[in-house]
């Protein structure tokens, strides 16, 4: 069983961040990928047999404008800690045919429902939402290159995220990041002098933390939210931590 994630671009001019995970979470691979037929032959040694495939990019798009209901739903959970998803609908260029998600999972005949048992499947996810989760955040990292954003904040916050994403190795289910090129991936981050180079280290940072999420999914379904229905989309994120509940602390104080 491979746990695999995409940081998926959109459009096929930018670059997607992919990444897996063994069935023990170690991982086996991160890099950037760029056009659809380069994903597929990245994710290829991964995706011939179970796996779970975890898009940060919309997976089922059919309403014609508006946010999709997974959206909304998530959202209303999440807006207030800047987490909230941006609106895909078949009004968008990217989205007129399904999307490039929606290609990508037809491709490797992954099913498309999240609760379902198949051993191929595809998930979307949302990190924004996940961090906020999985590390405890008051507010979204903001380590995504926005008008306002200084080179010194970017690294900064790209840096936590790093260092968050490390600490799940005590986690459970855990992550091992001693192979499989991370050590690189951080590495380019700690001596980057430029936005762009932030960029490039991004989308491969993003998509191990899909892979995670991808794990944590399967390994503990218990503990997380489907926002929306199978038909029009969902969005699969750990389940959100509420004060009044009690389990919801054990359940974080366990992945610390």
């Amino acid at each position: 069983m491979y746990f695999v994630g995409v940081d998926l671009a959109w459009g096929q001019r930018s670059p997607t961040g992919v990444a897996a995970l063994d069935s023990n979470g170690a991982l086996c691979h991160v890099a950037v990928a760029g056009d659809d037929a380069d994903i597929l032959a990245q994710l290829a040694p991964f995706v011939g047999g179970e796996c779970v495939v975890a898009f940060d990019a919309p997976l089922v798009v059919t309403n014609a404008s508006g946010n999709r209901p997974c959206e909304a739903a998530l959202n209303r959970d999440f807006r207030r800690f800047d987490a909230g998803a941006h609106p895909a609908n078949t009004g968008l260029a990217w989205f007129a045919d399904g999307g490039r998600a929606a290609r990508l999972c037809a491709a490797l005949e992954l099913d498309l429902n999240p609760r379902s048992s198949s051993p191929r499947r595809a998930l979307e996810v949302y990190p924004h939402a996940a961090s906020v989760v999985l590390f405890g955040l008051d507010r979204t990292l903001k380590y995504k290159q926005k008008q306002g954003r200084e080179f010194p904040q970017l690294q900064s916050e790209l840096l936590r995220l790093i260092d968050f994403i490390e600490g799940l190795r005590t986690a459970s289910p855990a992550i091992d990041l001693r192979s499989g090129g991370w050590t690189e991936l951080r590495h380019s981050v700690l001596t980057a002098t430029r936005k762009a180079h932030l960029r490039r280290a991004e989308d491969p940072i993003d998509a191990v933390l899909c892979a995670y999420i991808a794990r944590f999914a399967s390994e503990r379904p218990d503990d997380v939210t489907v926002y929306g229905e199978t038909e029009t989309g969902c969005i699969v994120t750990p389940a959100q931590l509420r004060p009044e509940d009690p389990s919801m602390h054990q359940m974080y104080r366990s992945l610390h």
